[in-house]
């Protein structure tokens, strides 16, 4: 008897979980919603991005960093408060 009530609860709370068809059901790609859309959107890389200014780098200070931090002697970032940080924007 206790099998049976167990069955029977176990596929009434089966049966509230949402699924979906095949693509000719109750799937609808196009409405899936606007937070899908925003999500896939930031994960993908725009692959001609447009920058004001060339991009920082130099060869030199990377390599005197990695010596500075092999000898130990690595510079210490500034210390700002909140009160110190400028505004952006």
């Amino acid at each position: 008897m206790d099998r049976i009530v167990l069955a029977i609860a176990g596929s009434a709370l089966l049966s509230g979980c949402a699924t979906y068809g095949n693509l000719d059901g109750a799937y609808d790609p196009e409405a899936f919603g606007e937070a899908n859309r925003q999500t896939y959107a930031a994960m993908v890389v725009n692959p001609e991005p447009v920058y004001t200014e060339d991009a920082a780098h130099s060869g030199e200070k990377a390599a005197d960093a990695i010596d500075r931090y092999r000898e130990d002697a690595v510079k210490q970032p500034e210390r700002l408060s909140t009160s110190e940080v400028p505004e952006g924007g």
